[in-house]
């Protein structure tokens, strides 16, 4: 019996890479096999010398072909085993090790917004819709777009053994949110691009767009982002490596190295409006919706938690934020001797 493998990739297109894929033909059990692919017509490679490879690196269920049929994620890599240099997955994985001791874990809110045609879905023909307001978490079909495209992508989500932990409606008529995690760095990178393809994918079925751009409606509507919450061992455990670790973020060249990775067209999301903080003034504070990273009140009260930094893009690469989350807090607090 034969099974068919979906490998993915993520390509070399700027200044928001995109998801490709295509299907191979697999013998029953197999493992999947190292691959290849034309980089040229993937912003990847130079046409005269355009092969690039596929190297599997995390596999699940197909939730839309079913049976025993599975989606392959894949790293790229040039002919010679190095890695791409679009691979962002391959910067990651040594920063993950250095730290693993610190037990870094992550939850990311993956915002989008559906658009059918030129306008987001929702928005009524040569106008506008009313004020945000009744949209977020809403019920009701005036105020609720794509709900069987959500409920969908969920389901497939769960049948393909991601992490993802909830939705809800967002702020903006035909704008929702997914959230995966806790996982950690690498885990919660995988599944989130897999959640993303099977979204693109399920969108694809009903005529729909899913776009991750940071501001789908100009004007007064929020911008969509991916909050991340992320968390160590000791950050877990006492509230003096929450403040180290809020501190370090706002260090020196900290601010601008983070923001600048956290997504194409972020000065337009982060403006100081819509819950946001400026994108060139970094901040923190409890329960702050404002501020570039917030600290949850319960975590406050308790002594202990996670932190959310709030001003990833919902287009961020997110083998960049949480390779960046890492890289900044885990040497902070190890520096503190708080691990």
């Amino acid at each position: 019996m034969s099974i068919k493998a979906e490998y993915i990739w993520i390509d070399g297109t700027e200044p928001t890479a995109l998801l490709r894929s295509k299907t191979k033909i697999l013998a029953d059990g197999a493992t999947p096999p190292v691959w290849g692919f034309d980089g040229s017509s993937t912003n990847q490679a130079e046409g005269h010398s355009s092969d690039r490879v596929l190297r599997p690196v995390f596999t699940c269920p197909d939730p839309i072909r079913g049976g025993e049929h599975i989606l392959v994620l894949c790293e790229v890599e040039e002919i010679d085993g190095q890695s791409h240099s679009s691979n962002t997955r391959a910067l990651l994985r040594p920063i993950a090790e250095r730290y693993a001791d610190q037990e870094s874990w992550f939850g990311i809110e993956q915002e989008y917004t559906f658009f059918k045609g030129s306008r987001p879905l929702g928005f009524p023909e040569g106008g506008f819709p009313a004020p945000q307001g009744p949209y977020y978490c809403g019920v009701g079909a005036d105020a609720i777009f794509g709900r069987e495209i959500v409920e969908l992508h969920l389901d497939r989500c769960l049948a393909a053994g991601l992490a993802i932990s909830g939705i809800n409606a967002e702020v903006m008529p035909g704008q929702w949110e997914f959230q995966v995690g806790p996982a950690g760095p690498l885990e919660v990178s995988d599944h989130l691009w897999i959640a993303r393809w099977l979204l693109y994918r399920t969108a694809e079925e009903f005529g729909v767009e899913a776009t991750l751009d940071a501001k789908p409606a100009r004007g007064d509507w929020n911008g969509a982002g991916a909050h991340t919450n992320f968390s160590t061992k000791a950050m877990r455990e006492g509230y003096d490596a929450i403040i180290t670790a809020c501190e370090a973020l706002g260090e020196g060249d900290k601010p601008m190295e983070h923001v600048t990775q956290y997504g194409s067209g972020i000065e337009s999301r982060l403006t100081g409006a819509h819950e946001t903080a400026p994108w060139n003034k970094y901040s923190y504070g409890v329960s702050h919706r404002g501020a570039s990273v917030r600290i949850p009140w319960q975590v406050e009260v308790d002594k202990k938690g996670y932190i959310e930094d709030r001003r990833p893009n919902a287009n961020v690469d997110p083998y960049v934020v949480t390779r960046l989350l890492v890289d900044t807090c885990c040497a902070a607090l190890e520096k503190a001797g708080q691990v």
